[in-house]
Protein backbone atom coordinates (compact mmCIF):
# COMPACT_ATOMS: atom_id res chain seq x y z
CA UNK A 1 0.00 0.00 0.00
CA UNK A 2 1.45 3.52 -0.78
CA UNK A 3 2.23 6.16 2.16
CA UNK A 4 0.13 8.88 1.27
CA UNK A 5 2.63 12.00 0.77
CA UNK A 6 1.06 15.39 2.18
CA UNK A 7 2.23 19.08 0.21
CA UNK A 8 3.70 21.46 1.15
CA UNK A 9 1.83 25.17 -0.43
CA UNK A 10 5.12 26.65 -1.36
CA UNK A 11 5.83 24.13 -3.62
CA UNK A 12 2.79 24.22 -5.73
CA UNK A 13 3.23 27.32 -8.56
CA UNK A 14 0.72 29.01 -10.57
CA UNK A 15 2.12 29.04 -14.18
CA UNK A 16 0.78 30.85 -17.36
CA UNK A 17 1.41 29.95 -20.88
CA UNK A 18 2.45 31.81 -23.49
CA UNK A 19 1.01 31.28 -26.98
CA UNK A 20 4.19 28.86 -28.27
CA UNK A 21 3.19 26.59 -25.18
CA UNK A 22 6.20 28.14 -22.86
CA UNK A 23 5.48 27.16 -19.44
CA UNK A 24 5.98 30.71 -17.28
CA UNK A 25 6.07 30.87 -13.55
CA UNK A 26 4.74 34.03 -11.98
CA UNK A 27 6.69 35.37 -9.99
CA UNK A 28 7.03 36.64 -6.40
CA UNK A 29 3.85 34.34 -5.62
CA UNK A 30 2.98 34.37 -2.19
CA UNK A 31 -0.57 32.68 -2.21
CA UNK A 32 -2.19 31.13 -4.73
CA UNK A 33 -6.24 29.41 -4.57
CA UNK A 34 -8.16 27.05 -7.03
CA UNK A 35 -11.62 27.57 -6.37
CA UNK A 36 -14.23 25.43 -7.94
CA UNK A 37 -18.08 24.92 -7.38
CA UNK A 38 -21.17 23.64 -8.73
CA UNK A 39 -24.05 25.57 -8.84
CA UNK A 40 -27.34 23.72 -7.29
CA UNK A 41 -30.58 22.92 -9.20
CA UNK A 42 -33.34 22.72 -7.05
CA UNK A 43 -35.51 20.03 -8.24
CA UNK A 44 -38.25 20.09 -5.17
CA UNK A 45 -41.45 18.72 -5.00
CA UNK A 46 -44.78 18.00 -3.36
CA UNK A 47 -43.49 14.30 -2.47
CA UNK A 48 -40.10 15.83 -1.44
CA UNK A 49 -41.37 15.13 2.18
CA UNK A 50 -40.82 18.96 2.72
CA UNK A 51 -37.47 19.08 2.30
CA UNK A 52 -35.80 20.96 -0.41
CA UNK A 53 -34.21 18.74 -3.34
CA UNK A 54 -31.70 19.62 -5.14
CA UNK A 55 -29.12 18.26 -7.78
CA UNK A 56 -25.64 19.43 -9.18
CA UNK A 57 -25.82 22.11 -11.82
CA UNK A 58 -23.09 23.96 -13.99
CA UNK A 59 -19.56 23.94 -13.13
CA UNK A 60 -17.34 26.59 -12.65
CA UNK A 61 -13.68 27.52 -11.88
CA UNK A 62 -11.48 30.14 -10.92
CA UNK A 63 -7.73 31.10 -9.97
CA UNK A 64 -7.16 34.10 -7.33
CA UNK A 65 -2.94 34.54 -6.45
CA UNK A 66 -1.49 37.63 -4.60
CA UNK A 67 2.45 38.24 -4.12
CA UNK A 68 5.05 40.68 -4.98
CA UNK A 69 5.65 42.59 -8.12
CA UNK A 70 8.99 41.45 -9.67
CA UNK A 71 10.27 43.91 -12.34
CA UNK A 72 11.37 42.08 -15.56
CA UNK A 73 9.06 39.25 -14.52
CA UNK A 74 8.00 37.46 -17.80
CA UNK A 75 4.42 35.94 -16.94
CA UNK A 76 3.67 38.99 -15.39
CA UNK A 77 4.22 40.99 -17.88
CA UNK A 78 1.95 38.29 -20.29
CA UNK A 79 -0.72 38.82 -17.10
CA UNK A 80 -0.79 43.04 -17.97
CA UNK A 81 -0.89 42.67 -21.85
CA UNK A 82 -3.12 39.71 -21.91
CA UNK A 83 -5.76 41.28 -19.18
CA UNK A 84 -5.38 45.28 -21.65
CA UNK A 85 -6.00 42.99 -24.72
CA UNK A 86 -8.91 41.10 -22.95
CA UNK A 87 -8.22 37.72 -23.98
CA UNK A 88 -8.07 34.67 -22.70
CA UNK A 89 -4.78 33.51 -20.35
CA UNK A 90 -4.03 29.49 -20.01
CA UNK A 91 -2.87 28.74 -16.37
CA UNK A 92 -1.29 25.36 -14.60
CA UNK A 93 -1.12 24.91 -11.31
CA UNK A 94 0.92 21.49 -10.65
CA UNK A 95 0.23 19.60 -6.92
CA UNK A 96 3.12 17.44 -6.63
CA UNK A 97 6.29 17.23 -8.70
CA UNK A 98 7.02 16.66 -12.05
CA UNK A 99 8.27 13.07 -10.84
CA UNK A 100 5.46 12.32 -9.05
CA UNK A 101 2.85 9.44 -9.76
CA UNK A 102 0.14 10.88 -7.72
CA UNK A 103 0.79 14.51 -8.65
CA UNK A 104 -1.94 16.41 -10.31
CA UNK A 105 -1.69 19.10 -12.71
CA UNK A 106 -4.90 21.38 -13.13
CA UNK A 107 -4.56 23.40 -16.52
CA UNK A 108 -7.42 25.60 -18.22
CA UNK A 109 -8.01 28.95 -19.99
CA UNK A 110 -9.37 31.87 -18.29
CA UNK A 111 -10.10 35.87 -18.27
CA UNK A 112 -8.43 38.09 -15.80
CA UNK A 113 -11.48 39.51 -14.52
CA UNK A 114 -9.37 41.64 -10.95
CA UNK A 115 -5.39 42.88 -11.49
CA UNK A 116 -4.93 45.32 -8.92
CA UNK A 117 -1.56 46.75 -7.88
CA UNK A 118 -0.86 47.82 -4.40
CA UNK A 119 1.55 50.85 -3.82
CA UNK A 120 1.54 51.01 0.43
CA UNK A 121 4.39 53.59 1.43
CA UNK A 122 5.61 51.22 4.29
CA UNK A 123 5.43 47.77 1.95
CA UNK A 124 6.66 46.11 -1.12
CA UNK A 125 4.64 46.88 -4.26
CA UNK A 126 2.29 43.93 -4.45
CA UNK A 127 -0.66 41.85 -7.06
CA UNK A 128 -3.62 40.46 -7.03
CA UNK A 129 -4.99 38.06 -9.80
CA UNK A 130 -8.09 37.01 -10.29
CA UNK A 131 -9.22 34.61 -13.07
CA UNK A 132 -12.33 33.50 -13.95
CA UNK A 133 -12.46 30.15 -16.03
CA UNK A 134 -13.43 30.29 -19.14
CA UNK A 135 -13.38 26.62 -20.34
CA UNK A 136 -13.30 23.10 -18.74
CA UNK A 137 -11.09 22.90 -16.27
CA UNK A 138 -8.47 20.10 -16.93
CA UNK A 139 -7.63 17.33 -14.19
CA UNK A 140 -4.56 15.08 -15.08
CA UNK A 141 -2.99 12.27 -12.67
CA UNK A 142 0.41 11.12 -13.20
CA UNK A 143 4.04 11.99 -13.87
CA UNK A 144 5.14 15.20 -15.94
CA UNK A 145 7.63 15.71 -18.39
CA UNK A 146 8.99 18.92 -18.85
CA UNK A 147 9.61 19.60 -22.28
Amino acid sequence: MAVAKKIAGVDVLLKVIDESGVKQIVGGQTNCTLNREAETISVTDKTSGGFTSSMAGLISWSVDCDGFVVLGDTAFDLIETTFLARKSIEVEIRVGANSEAEGVTYTGSGFIVDLPLEFSMDDAVTYAISIEGGSPLERAKGVVSEA
